[in-house]
């Protein structure tokens, strides 16, 4: 019995089960993986595929999943912004804890958005600042307030559809710690050094983004 909680204890602390049972009114998670290929996500469509098909797997139905993302105008479409794709809250975590109430609070310094909080759709915390590897750069392709950022050069790697050297895409930190011009931002913290895995890799992420499920 002893040998059992043992283990048992171990593989807590390794994250390989989460420590909380899922909430049913979760409808926020950090991804637990990317699809593999840098900011290439197959574009708006393709990543909120690939948010479903998490959400799928973790058994969290119920929800129509979109990722958090914006997307630069183009000369067949417009501008699309992240929290125009993502409903007006409350949100809640794997944990069934309320991460903010509505967009203005998403967007506000009051919302519960910390390294504790934002949790996969399995439940885990991800890598931040100190851990080994670092995965705290979350991409966005937003500003502050949620919206798609102009006029700096790319900022969405192309509209999630490069993988490539070059690009960048606007970053969030999901530990609100490190670098950049808006260090504690969990959406908006810096622009990333290339668009391809190891890039996103080597400026301390690792291709993650965020889902909000809509009801």
């Amino acid at each position: 019995m002893r040998r059992i909680t043992a283990a048992l204890s171990v593989i807590l602390l390794l994250g390989i089960i989460p420590v909380h049972a899922q909430s049913a009114q979760m409808n926020f998670f950090v991804t637990s993986a990317g699809p593999g290929d840098g900011a290439n996500l197959g574009g708006l469509a393709g990543a909120d595929r690939h948010c479903t098909e998490l959400a799928r797997a973790a058994g969290a139905t119920g929800f129509e999943w979109h990722a958090y993302l914006s997307a630069t105008a183009t000369e067949s479409a417009p501008a699309i912004n992240a929290r125009d794709r993502i409903g007006t809250g409350p949100w809640f975590n794997y944990a069934g804890v309320q991460v903010a109430k509505d967009l203005d609070d998403l967007h506000g310094e009051s919302n519960n958005l910390t390294k504790a909080t934002i949790l996969t759709e399995k439940g885990a915390q991800v890598n931040g600042r100190g851990d080994q590897p670092n995965m705290h750069d979350i991409l966005t392709g937003s500003g502050l307030d949620g919206r798609v950022v102009s006029g700096e050069g790319d900022t969405t790697c192309r509209n999630w559809t490069s993988s490539a050297a070059e690009g960048s895409a606007l970053l969030g930190h999901h530990d609100r710690q490190g670098g950049g011009q808006n260090a504690t931002s969990w959406n908006s913290a810096h622009g990333s050094r290339g668009c391809g895995q190891s890039n996103l890799q080597a400026t301390g992420g690792n291709g993650f983004f965020y889902c909000f499920g809509i009801n």
